[in-house]
């Protein structure tokens, strides 16, 4: 592997060579590649997910190796396909809107079932998502819309520069296929320096993108990441971290970065876009006759939405807010206490977790310190106050295993508490990236029409019902980004959308909403504490991988199975 930060010139210069021939490749060549790159990260995976292990502490051989599977080559596998049948009714002049079931949601929206989207999406049963289009946006602009940079009649070459995710090892992949065929643009990427390991099972995944000179991989420090953000022959700009990057980034830093964004004047002319993370919410619509295990199982839910990945997602869940009034308040709380505190242990890998970890107790000294990593251990913060502006957990995300809870006063009644548990949610916790609402078919039916009228109001740009907002993820159909509404210089979560399968513009898509079972049974692939998820998800990944359904189908038995009994 040649110096980090080698001279970047040369790469750059092929890229934009390759950025020419990427717009002259006709759809069904774009479309092949797409095969190719399927069955070389299906090569790939096995040495992909053992350095994913390798840089996160995690045994090869346990359980918790699942989460690198699915959230390392499967994903990238699964988006491969759907994109590829996307590009395929392109080709055949149809459009992929002819695919999908349209729906309605309150305020003129229109909806498209995108998941499940290709056959092999049967696997996750139970689950499906909904993009909601922006209001009023039709039906005709949206089919005009989609691939529109593919379908440019005089495209212009351009390159994106990838500044790829340090916690799930698909997120810079996603990227790539992002930025090629929704963007129509050759890509650098350039790894965090927490997965530069990874650097050469990345190669392997995009040969034959490489090959053909329009990904490139690099590994380096802050230096070479501020020369390549900064070179004018990088047109665009995709992020994947903090606020405070992208601000480094966009306005730099000191008494100059103030001044500029006084001024409305960037350092950077070229668009960006991001995805940031922020705090995110799990909504509880509780009734009092909630059974014990109904109770329990809600419990163990969302201690695996912060769990996962030790914590370090995105999308974790940071607030639980239930309501004051429901006498089982204290009885959840302690469930979620339990399934906090049994859950394996998993090394907090990330950097500056610890430090994260120690502010929290140290404004909230009485937090329920819960065991895992005894370096940064599992804190469980109750009775955090709704009407405090300056709530540390509510501004600042975590971004580690700490979890608070709000106790909402009033009324405990499903419309009313609904109501001003998202108004909560949107005017008290940082960011819009993801938030779920857990609620029971009894109380949703109840709801009625009210209910998806009280979801059009929740500012998310993923929401699941049910269901974690990671499970889009791998969704590939699913859009992937921030509400809409961030400015360069308020950003928020970010600006933009990725993934995007059906390749949607991206000025027509507000969110995703996802859907789950009220029970999952089995225990899904996702949850902490799937003792085989590391055998399903392997299998799961070779059975997507693999395009003859007579090899395939015995293997995806067997993932099922292996599911069934997790």
């Amino acid at each position: 592997m040649p110096p980090s930060n080698a001279d970047h010139s040369p790469r750059v210069d092929a890229l934009r060579a390759g950025a020419q021939r990427w717009v002259e490749l006709p759809l069904a060549s774009k479309r092949d590649l797409l095969r190719s790159v399927r069955a070389a990260t299906l090569a790939a995976a096995a040495d992909w997910v053992r350095t994913a292990c390798e840089i996160k502490g995690i045994d090869p051989d346990s359980p918790a190796a699942g989460e690198e599977w699915s959230t390392g080559p499967y994903s990238l596998i699964t988006a491969t396909s759907a994109m590829e049948k996307t590009l395929k009714l392109l080709d055949a002049g149809r459009s992929p809107v002819s695919e999908v079931e349209i729906g309605r949601a309150p305020g003129g929206r229109t909806t498209l079932r995108v998941f499940p989207y290709v056959a092999k999406d049967a696997v996750l049963q139970d689950y499906e998502a909904r993009v909601w289009l922006r209001p009023g946006v039709s039906l005709d602009e949206v089919r005009a819309g989609i691939a529109r940079e593919l379908r440019r009649r005089d495209p212009q070459p351009r390159l994106t520069l990838v500044l790829g995710a340090g916690n799930i090892t698909a997120i810079p992949a996603l990227d790539v296929l992002s930025a090629l065929y929704q963007e129509n643009s050759a890509v650098l990427v350039k790894l965090n320096p927490i997965t530069d390991p990874l650097r050469p099972a990345l190669e392997a995944a995009f040969a034959p993108l490489i090959d053909l000179g329009v990904v490139a991989v690099v590994s380096g420090d802050r230096d070479l990441g501020e020369a390549l953000v900064t070179d004018d022959r990088v047109d665009r700009v995709h992020l994947t971290g903090s606020r405070h990057t992208h601000d480094a980034i966009v306005w730099g830093d000191g008494e100059d970065a103030a001044r500029r964004r006084a001024a409305g004047e960037p350092r950077l002319s070229k668009p960006v876009t991001s995805e940031l993370g922020g705090v995110g919410p799990a909504i509880i619509v509780p009734e009092e006759t909630w059974s014990d295990d109904n109770v329990d199982a809600v419990a163990r839910d969302i201690a695996t939405q912060r769990l996962h990945n030790s914590g370090f997602n995105c999308v974790a869940t940071q607030i639980v807010v239930i309501p004051e009034a429901w006498g089982k308040a204290d009885a959840f709380v302690d469930r979620l206490r339990h399934h906090l505190a049994i859950a394996p242990t998993r090394p907090a890998y990330y950097p500056g977790a610890s430090s994260r970890q120690l502010a929290v107790v140290t404004v909230h000294p009485h937090a329920n310190v819960l065991g895992g990593d005894p370096n940064v251990p599992r804190t469980l913060v109750d009775h955090l106050d709704p009407l405090d502006a300056d709530e540390h957990l509510f501004t600042q995300e975590a971004f580690g295993p700490v979890l608070g809870v709000v106790r909402l006063p009033g009324t405990r009644e499903p419309e009313p508490y609904l109501a001003a548990a998202i108004e909560f949610a949107n005017e008290r916790l940082a960011g819009t990236l993801s938030a779920s609402i857990h609620v029971h078919p009894s109380t949703r039916e109840t709801l009625g029409a009210a209910f998806d009228d009280l979801v059009v109001q929740l500012r998310y740009g993923t929401i699941g019902i049910n269901a974690w907002g990671g499970t889009v993820f791998g969704m590939p159909g699913g859009t992937w980004g921030a509400f809409p509404g961030h400015t360069l210089a308020e950003v928020g979560s970010g600006l933009g959308i990725v993934h995007n399968a059906l390749l949607l513009d991206p000025d027509h898509v507000e969110r995703t909403v996802a859907e789950g079972p009220w029970r999952a049974h089995p225990t899904p692939l996702w949850y902490v504490g799937n003792r085989t998820a590391h055998v399903t998800a392997r299998r799961l990944t070779r059975f997507a991988g693999i395009d003859s359904w007579a090899i395939a189908a015995p293997i995806g038995a067997a993932a099922l199975d292996s599911y069934r009994k997790g």
